[in-house]
Order: C-alpha cells, then sequence, then structure tokens
C-alpha cells in the first residue's frame, strides 16, 4: 500500500496555490492582446460567465492561479497513475436545471461533455443492518420505504407529487439575476398553491419531516448527503422528495465540465493562462481596469474585470478606501460554513452491500445512523466541534458507474465529511497536520464497518486533505469550506454576498464577481456564473436572448 500525504502533496502538488498577497506594486503588463473581459479564477462558475461572453463577442481572458482548471469542479490523480478521483464535487445535480444544459444553449456536448446518472441514487445503511435505497424509479423508491411504513411511501408519493409542481418556480428564482424578475414569494403569490408553499418553505426541514412521516429511517433518506440546516428557517423545501432525484457526473470526471468549458470559450476566440495567481485589482479614475498577478505581469480589461475569488479575498485586492462601509461589514459579518476533510482511496474492490435482493454496488452511500445523530451533527458544527466517533460519511464511488475512472477492475472511492472544523478548538488550524492521518483511520473504519468486504488488503493507495489541505489546494475555499458560505436567509438571494450588492455589481465600477458566494450559492449549479452573464450581457448593451440568437 502507498501512503501519500499532505506533505509534498506528492501526486497534488500540481494543485497547490499560494494564499498570500503581496503589497501593492507596480506589475509588469506583458500582454500586448486586447481584452474586453480579464476574468480571476477558472472554476466552472467564471468560465460559464466567459463563455457566454465569449459567445456574444467579447474578448476573454481567464486568469487561472493553479496549474489546472476547474476550482471544485476538477479531477485529478490523486493516489496512483490511472485513477481519476474527483478533488471537490462528484455530483452535477442542480445544474441540469440550468438553462445552460436544461436548453442545452452552448452545446457542451459537442465539447466533450457527458453525463452519467448511476442508478441506485443512494444508498442509505443503518446499524442495525438495514437499509433504505433510493433509485431513479420513484416507484421503487417508495417500495423501499413501504418496507418499513406504509403510510410513509404514501407521504412520500404525495410530497414529491405536490413539490415537483413547483419545483420550476425555484429553480427560476435560482436562474434568475436579483432584480432581473420576480422574487420568489411574488411567483408563489402568483400560484394556486403558492400561500401553502411559502409556510412550507419558511420552515425548517426538521419540523416538515417530523410533521410528515412515522418512521425515522424515511425521515434520514431525506438527509444525504448531509444533515447540515435542519433545524434553520427556510430549509424546508429540502424536505420534499422529487419523483426524478438523480446524482449526475460527468464521464471521466468532474473536471470534464471545466474542459468542455475551456473547449467552447477557446473555439470563440477566449484564451486561458494558468499559473496565473491575480494579487491586486488595477484601479484608474476609481475603476476596475485589469488584474495584477504574482509573477509581475498584469493584464487590462476594456470592458470589466470579473472576479470568483472568494468575497472574504475580495476587499484584499484593492485599498480598503475603494470598500463602503457597509460592504466591508457585509464581508466581515459573511459566514463561511463548515470545512471538509476528504480521504481518496484507490482501491481493487469498491464497496458492496446485501440487500434481500442480492448484492448491490451503488456510487453515492450515506452512514447516517439516526435522527439523534444529525441533530447532534449539526449542533456540533455550531459550536465549533470535532469528533472521530461516530462520523457523518458521504461515501462516493465514482468509477462504479464510469469505469474510465480507474485501470480495468479497480476502484476509486472518496470518503467525505463536512463535519470537519477548520480551527480545532484544541490546537487551532496547526492542528491537523498532527491529527489527519487519524482521522483518515477513524472514517475509513466507519465505511468499513458498513460494507466488511473492503479489507485493507484491498487498498492500493490513500490520499487525504485536511480543511487547511483544502484552503492551501484552492484558496477559494476560504478555511477549508468547499460551498462558499452557508444559506438561509441571512445569505440568500438579496442578502448574498453582501446586501445592496447581490447583482454581481461590485462597488469598484468596472468589477463584477461571480462563484459561490454569489446568488444561489455554492454546488455546481452553474447558476452564479449564467446570472452574472446576464448582468454583464446587459451592461454592455445586449442581452442573453440576443447571444443565444447568434450562430456558432
Amino acid at each position: 500500500m502507498t501512503e501519500i500525504t499532505r506533505r509534498g502533496f506528492v501526486k497534488g502538488a500540481a494543485l497547490v496555490a499560494p494564499l498570500a498577497f503581496a503589497p501593492f506594486t507596480v506589475a509588469q503588463t506583458t500582454s500586448a492582446s486586447r481584452y474586453d473581459v480579464v476574468v480571476v479564477g477558472a472554476g466552472h462558475n467564471s468560465l460559464i460567465t466567459a463563455c457566454y461572453l465569449a459567445k456574444a463577442g467579447f474578448k476573454c481572458l481567464v486568469l487561472e492561479g493553479r496549474p489546472k482548471i476547474g476550482g471544485g469542479t476538477k479531477t485529478a490523480e490523486l493516489t496512483l497513475s490511472g485513477f481519476q478521483h474527483d478533488v471537490c464535487s462528484s455530483i452535477h445535480a442542480r445544474i441540469q436545471a440550468n438553462p445552460l444544459i436544461k436548453n442545452n444553449e452552448l452545446n457542451l456536448g459537442e465539447y466533450g461533455l457527458e453525463y452519467i446518472f448511476p442508478d441506485p441514487v443512494y444508498h442509505i445503511a443503518f446499524p442495525d443492518g438495514s437499509y433504505i435505497t433510493k433509485w431513479r424509479d420513484f416507484d421503487r423508491t417508495c417500495e423501499e420505504i413501504a418496507k418499513y411504513s406504509k403510510k410513509d411511501a404514501d407521504t412520500w408519493r404525495r410530497m414529491a407529487t405536490e413539490a415537483d409542481a413547483i419545483r420550476p418556480i425555484v429553480n427560476e428564482v435560482e436562474y434568475t439575476p436579483i432584480g432581473f424578475g420576480k422574487s420568489l414569494a411574488e411567483r408563489l403569490a402568483d400560484h394556486p398553491q403558492g400561500k401553502l408553499w411559502q409556510r412550507r418553505i419558511a420552515m425548517s426541514k426538521w419540523d416538515v419531516l417530523h410533521q410528515n412521516f412515522e418512521d425515522e429511517r424515511t425521515m434520514v433518506a431525506m438527509m444525504p448527503p448531509f444533515p447540515k440546516e435542519l433545524t434553520g428557517p427556510y430549509s424546508g423545501f429540502s424536505a420534499y422528495p422529487s419523483k426524478r432525484e438523480e446524482v449526475p457526473q460527468p464521464k471521466g470526471g468532474s473536471g470534464m465540465i471545466a474542459t468542455a468549458l475551456q473547449r467552447f470559450l477557446e473555439a470563440h476566440g477566449g484564451e486561458i493562462l494558468v499559473n496565473k495567481p491575480a494579487e491586486h485589482f488595477i484601479v484608474e479614475n476609481g475603476r476596475c481596469v485589469g488584474v495584477e498577478c504574482a509573477d509581475g505581469t498584469s493584464y487590462r480589461a476594456e470592458r470589466a474585470v470579473l472576479s470568483t475569488v472568494h468575497i472574504k479575498q475580495l476587499v484584499k485586492m484593492a485599498p480598503s478606501g475603494l470598500w463602503p462601509a457597509d460592504f466591508l461589514e457585509g464581508v466581515k459579518t459573511f459566514n463561511t460554513g463548515n470545512a471538509s476533510f476528504n480521504s481518496h482511496f484507490a482501491t481493487t474492490e469498491p464497496l458492496k452491500f446485501q440487500v434481500k435482493s442480492g448484492t448491490i454496488v451503488p456510487v453515492h452511500i450515506s452512514n447516517i445512523q439516526s435522527c439523534k445523530r444529525a441533530l447532534r451533527y449539526e449542533s456540533e458544527l455550531t459550536a465549533g466541534e470535532f469528533h472521530v466517533e461516530e462520523p457523518v460519511l458521504h461515501i462516493v464511488q465514482t468509477s462504479v458507474a464510469d469505469p474510465t475512472r480507474a485501470p480495468a477492475g479497480m476502484h476509486t472511492i472518496r470518503v467525505l465529511c463536512e463535519q470537519a472544523v477548520y480551527n480545532l478548538p484544541d490546537g487551532g488550524p496547526g492542528r491537523w497536520e498532527e491529527i489527519k492521518a487519524e482521522v483518515q483511520l477513524a472514517h475509513l473504519r466507519a465505511a468499513q464497518k458498513i460494507a466488511p468486504n473492503l479489507t485493507d488488503d484491498k487498498i492500493l493507495a490513500r490520499f487525504s486533505t485536511s480543511p487547511v489541505d483544502i484552503e492551501q489546494m484552492n484558496a477559494a475555499m476560504w478555511h477549508g469550506s468547499c460551498h462558499s458560505g452557508t444559506d438561509g436567509p441571512a445569505q440568500a438571494g438579496a442578502m448574498r454576498p453582501v446586501p445592496g450588492w447581490a447583482q454581481h455589481r461590485m462597488p469598484i465600477p468596472g468589477l463584477y464577481q461571480t462563484g459561490g458566494t454569489t446568488h444561489p450559492g455554492g454546488g455546481v449549479s452553474g447558476g452564479p456564473g449564467r446570472n452574472a452573464a446576464v448582468v454583464m450581457l446587459k451592461d454592455f448593451g445586449t442581452s442573453m436572448e440576443e447571444t443565444l440568437g447568434k450562430k456558432g
């Protein structure tokens, strides 16, 4: 077995980028090319914005601080050659409702993006040996629920039917920039069942589940991948199942969406430069006109600069006097949310589960034990506690659905815990290096407990990333948080990232912001990217509709 640790990052070295910001200096302009827009960061959202702008005819340059593009949508050989691991995201479910994918606006399939839809969707294994498997076949999922409660199965069916009727309205709000259309409340007011849903959405997920279901296992089945934000207000909608629950993954790895976007961008005259960490914005006469990089080069934009750095970093990239006091206060109070701990394994066998019909090998597995454990999970996060006992895990083995991810007969397994804390209470972030091996082993043992077939001799190599490692590998994942900040009323819609600045236009004229810190938030939705494009196209004197009407 090969042990691969953070020291030197071995296989992961190409993912590391510096976090420090240098003092403001005069940079050397090395590019003679003309750019309409300079983009900071090559995550999927900023690439999406750049692609729409390029399709509209604007010359875009994307500057990526690391050697590999993709941000949270990145795939790399973290363990051994031939084993393709998703560094962060694996599930591309939300983006399926984005007009980018839903309406095939950029024809990304022609540029290599192909989705696989694993079945089953989730397997939830309980400590007593019982289980619930969620399938793409909705009736089959209802049969799983009925094993424990026929009443719950009937309720599950009713709730899914009711929620799917309102889901398009929720999606429309996510993929509409703030102020560019009706709010969710206004849209619900026009719907025959809108009054019911105004209350349901404002409720907590915990209350919705306990008011509707009688068997605890049914409630737990609505909690994967993690039971966070159970008790907070405005999480009620996430307690409703759907008749079309899916966990799509790009064939070849999560990074294929970034690859397809890069190909589209370059085919439409755009450019991407890697190893170009941006340090400062160039501001002249009160307007952002370019970007200075760590290597002393600078790149100027005739129309705008688009940033996808974390909002906490954004304010460090221009003199403090250029940011209004209310904006700085909003950034200060922005809640970055919980951190993550990842363990990646190269194996000779996937996790297997014995069920009534035989053996199943799912892609996505949850070990959430009970509602009580889920509630403690949330309270531990709130209190900043971290425990290796009874870890709540999301286990992903993408190679089961996509054999291209590993050599023939081999597999990749990712064990993800989002209960991690950046500043450990007994030593701060520096202690992560001391306990990383212990945490990895505890998480592995928890996975082996529900799938005993994965014995140690079947593990060829392993690679773990603590919250500190995650931040070092991607500076935009502030303090090891992959989701760019919490959701909820304080940081949703017009409150994201800062009240008064939710339309992607930042306080410095000529500067725009996208990425997970903007509406509709983190994860792979592409919403922040498309929404930013709508705003910028309007400001440039055109529109999304006109852009999509262009050939090519």
